[in-house]
């Protein structure tokens, strides 16, 4: 039997290690800081086996994945560089990457990295909150380094698909961080923006759909988001400010009462948005992003 250890069993970690138990010939062992976290783990099935103790699991792990905030895997991985086992695989699962790889250099030789990110989530932390099927039709992105076997970014495959991800999406450490600034932390930038208006709390009994769901994950976990946005500074500024060029051009249309331009405006995104939503492998890409 082989071990997949699972480090962190919060929202992601624990979904993950749910998520996996019964994928071939491995069992699923967490490793937690505190016991609560340990008995909740076993008591509710999220995995086979739980530890507080590192040096116990490490050593004898096949594939590890980190789960934690980016600055404690950093820390992690620098920690614990000389305990992972000899032709084992580490990776983490968080939404950075440049940052990430660049700490995993650290590791031996004969311990390998892949970068893995599930674009899934909720608004919600902890592993009270965690369920096996939280990735089922996410993409998978995966970030693997030259160095990386065949073989273990094939299983990182197999354990996608069990997972019930839609796809795997192959990219670079700096693509990744190029989009991930514009698909996921810009959009929790939009929702804490939104939820800054003065007149928040005057719209309760007003809120619809789209107020709920622009807003929703604006109850996120602070510190791992300030820790993905301070990361990826450069990426983030950059579509920032294309966001903050396309809103004052909404802006100047509507002050200015310009009917006919608020319409080409809003016909423009509205086919692209159509145009993104179509069903059907290779909708977005990056050169689709800049068009």
């Amino acid at each position: 039997m082989k071990t997949i250890a699972v480090v962190g069993l919060g929202l992601i970690g624990g979904s993950l290690a749910a998520g996996l138990r019964g994928f071939e010939d491995y069992q699923v062992t967490g490793l937690v800081r505190r016991q609560a976290t340990a008995d909740y783990a076993l008591e509710h099935q999220v995995v086979d086996a739980v530890s507080l103790d590192p040096a116990a699991v490490l050593p004898q792990a096949d594939v590890t994945f980190l789960c934690m905030n980016p600055r404690q895997i950093t820390a992690y991985l620098q920690e614990h560089r000389s305990d992972f086992k000899a032709g084992s695989l580490v990776c983490d699962v968080c939404g950075i990457k440049g940052a990430i790889l660049e700490a995993a250099e650290c590791l031996p030789p004969e311990v390998d990295f892949i970068g893995c990110h599930p674009m899934a989530g909720t608004e919600f932390s902890g592993i009270e909150n965690s369920f096996p099927t939280l990735f089922r039709g996410a993409h998978f992105i995966l970030t693997a380094r030259p160095e990386s076997t065949p073989e273990h970014v094939a299983l990182i495959r197999r354990m996608a698909a069990f997972l019930g991800c839609r796809d795997i999406v192959c990219t670079t450490a700096e693509q990744h961080d190029s989009i991930i600034a514009y698909t996921s932390q810009l959009m929790h930038i939009v929702a804490a923006a939104v939820c800054d208006d003065a007149e928040l709390f005057q719209c309760r009994g007003f809120e619809g759909g789209s107020f709920r769901d622009v807003t929703r994950v604006a109850a996120m976990d602070v510190d791992m988001w300030t820790e993905l946005f301070s990361l990826n500074a450069p990426a983030l500024s950059k579509v920032l400010q294309r966001m903050e060029d396309n809103l004052h051009s909404y802006r100047t249309a509507i002050e200015n009462a310009d009917v006919e331009r608020i319409h080409t405006k809003l016909t423009y995104s509205s086919e692209r948005k159509r145009r993104m939503s179509l069903p059907g492998p290779g909708q977005f890409t990056l050169e689709a992003l800049h068009k």
